[in-house]
């Protein structure tokens, strides 16, 4: 399948404060340098925040991450957890089409969905309530045909059942998931022989329908209230989750780059830290006829750009005359970006796209 980007696009994307906390205490899972890492979680935040990941929104996600837009937009559309279309303000419903489902009726469960929702996929119900499309294997063939609807999977469907949970989810209920014919998790439906008497009388419901039930957030969307944000590797377990909210539920500021760098700073205790390396001279502008454009090194995106320009690198001869102890300070003081200088061979990119642009000008 072609999966390309909706021709509607919203004006802009940026992150709730919540989210934007959240996305930052991430980043600091990883490695100096390594923030990029974080991309598929990150993406799916602000896919949770809108419920698709528009063009302003890939792009958003790429400036906090310094990375090229092209590089965020290549996960976005390999993987189909993300949504590059407008989806129902309600639901999106995943309807497993792979073997299992089709040959159990996944085609009435499709038939249903272009009678109540769109006659296409990827369309949006006139309503807007609704969107629906056909997904490969989720996994649950014993339970077949199924839906995936929000975060829950609807098993043992009928076409009369899935149109009335489209009808009880349009009338403001969030119907009950997992089975729908009556069977606790995946047993055989009839003539069980082996493995009974396993279920405690007093359970209900199989651990992930409970789940569900007791979260009740099967159609509700991440907005970043849910749990406390915890960053033990930081050495803040405590602190992040009291901090992460005030008492009246409002986010605390932003996790700021130089919050990241003082979890990351040594104590009195532990001695100073020793300065590395050596600054490289800087310009106060670029040189007559503008900067050379730093994001065509692999790995240096807009932000990473902006950053160099607040250091005084502005052109490829400089990046490509750095010596040993010059790419030390550099790499040490890239707020965010540490070791990106070595990891990407910045110097051995800008000297070749010096000699490549000195080439096309002679």
């Amino acid at each position: 399948m072609l999966r390309r980007l909706s021709p509607i696009q919203p004006d802009s994307f940026e992150f709730t404060p919540a989210n934007l906390e959240w996305a930052q205490a991430q980043m600091t899972k990883y490695p100096e340098g390594r923030q990029q890492s974080a991309v598929i979680p990150v993406l799916w935040r602000a896919q949770e925040q809108e419920g698709w990941l528009s063009r302003p929104a890939i792009e958003y996600v790429a400036n906090l991450l310094g990375m090229a837009y092209i590089r965020v937009l290549e996960v976005a559309t390999f993987y189909f957890m993300f949504q590059l279309h407008p989806v129902g303000r309600i639901a999106n419903i995943q309807i497993c089409g792979t073997t299992t489902c089709m040959i159990c009726g996944a085609e009435e469960l499709i038939a249903i969905c272009r009678e109540k929702i769109s006659p296409t996929p990827h369309t949006l119900s006139d309503d807007g309530k609704f969107s629906w499309e056909e997904v490969e294997c989720l996994g649950a063939c014993a339970n077949a045909p199924m839906a995936q609807i929000g975060k829950d999977y609807y098993e043992d469907l009928t076409a009369e059942k899935l149109a009335k949970l489209i009808d009880d989810m349009a009338a403001g209920n969030v119907p009950r998931p997992g089975p729908q014919d009556g069977r606790f998790s995946s047993e055989a439906k009839e003539g069980q022989n082996a493995l009974t008497n396993l279920l405690p009388p007093s359970e209900a419901d199989n651990a992930s329908v409970a789940l569900a039930l007791e979260l009740g957030d099967t159609l509700k969307r991440i907005d970043g209230t849910e749990v406390p944000i915890l960053t033990p590797w930081l050495g803040k377990s405590g602190a992040s989750a009291d901090a992460a909210k005030t008492g009246d539920g409002a986010a605390q500021p932003e996790l700021t780059s130089e919050s990241r760098e003082e979890a990351d700073t040594p104590t009195e205790a532990e001695g100073e830290v020793e300065p590395t390396g050596r600054k490289p001279e800087g310009f106060s502008a670029p040189r007559e006829g503008g900067a050379d454009d730093l994001k065509r090194i692999s790995g240096v995106g807009p932000k990473l750009e902006e950053l160099l320009h607040s250091l005084g690198i502005y052109h490829f001869d400089q990046i490509a005359g750095w010596d040993s102890d010059e790419i030390a300070w550099i790499d040490a003081n890239l707020e965010g970006f540490k070791g990106r200088v070595t990891r990407d061979e910045w110097v051995k990119q800008a000297r070749e796209l010096r000699n490549d642009d000195k080439g096309a000008s002679s």
